[in-house]
């Protein structure tokens, strides 16, 4: 595959969930793209970047060797194969899963050290290695490419170690949780000394793409709000409202009242201070979401 160094590339999964949440993230920084379901390679039709569709497994290697110039994986993916030929650059924030250990509805291993002399069955075995080593544990690892989840009703092992979602994955095979080993998301990856380096054209490129990418990102915490409330009210309201800044006020047709906009990060705090924003005497409260945010 001939290389045209003017333009980014990016390598994201060919299929899946996290490649469909890789190319949800592009559009929202504003790329467009258009491809079939056999596509490999995809040109953006407005940016200097064509988009590198692979097996999730292959990503980091083609960003190590310069086939990419920035990918997305999982950390997962990561951590089971290091490699000292690329870092992080940006955690995602979706992609969100983690490697758990699980075993049967009716199991009588109730906790790690209960693994003990018992079969674990994995596709990753360097994680779970490692996490034994530090519990202490002795137990013999599995290793499975895929379907883990059926290994105990095979009898292959009495656990297992597997990425879970949403657990339904483990209630259909009537397997129950033990521990949560490994959180993970998406991140985006590049060399630590990008073979682009030297060229400023395409370190514009990457600047560019990084700019928008983390427009989008920061403005997935925030919340814009606005409400119409009394003169009288406003210092109480604008103590509740932590914005980015000062909020926005403006004066209403009605006399005494104000039009207050403010942007608010949506943390386990978030609708209490809806709560208190009304107590304090606010009223028609819109809560809208925010599309980018450039600090």
């Amino acid at each position: 595959m001939k290389r045209d160094i003017s333009l980014l590339r990016i390598a994201v999964q060919k299929s899946g969930r996290l490649g469909e949440e890789s190319l949800n993230l592009l559009q929202h920084a504003g790329f467009s793209f258009s491809f079939g379901s056999r596509t490999l390679l995809a040109k953006s039709k407005d940016f200097p970047m064509e988009i590198l569709f692979l097996r999730v497994s292959d990503i980091p290697e083609m960003v190590a060797n310069g086939t990419a110039d920035l990918g997305i994986v999982g950390e997962n993916t990561l951590a089971q194969n290091p490699d000292t030929r690329i870092i992080t650059i940006e955690n995602l924030g979706f992609g969100k899963c983690s490697i758990c250990l699980a075993v049967p509805e009716n199991s009588k291993i109730h906790s790690i050290s209960d693994l003990s002399g018992r079969r674990i069955a994995t596709s990753y075995s360097r994680i779970l290695r490692q996490y034994l080593e530090e519990k202490k544990v002795s137990a013999e690892i599995i290793p499975m490419s895929g379907s883990v989840e059926i290994a105990p009703s095979l009898d292959i092992a009495e656990a297992i170690f597997d990425i879970v979602s949403t657990g339904s994955t483990l209630a259909e095979h009537r397997l129950k949780k033990l521990e949560s080993v490994f959180p993970s998301q998406a991140v985006l990856i590049a060399p630590p000394e990008p073979i682009h380096a030297k060229n400023s054209q395409k370190t514009e490129i990457i600047t560019s793409f990084l700019f928008r990418i983390r427009s989008v990102l920061n403005a997935k915490k925030l919340k814009s709000i606005i409400m119409n409330a009394p003169k009288s009210s406003l210092a109480k309201i604008i103590d509740i409202l932590p914005g980015l800044k000062s909020p926005t006020i403006t004066p209403l047709a009605t006399a005494e009242m104000m039009s207050i906009h403010a942007v608010v990060e949506e943390d386990i705090h978030f609708w209490h201070r809806l709560e208190a924003l009304k107590e304090a005497g606010a009223s028609g409260i819109l809560v809208m979401p925010v599309e980018r945010v450039i600090f």
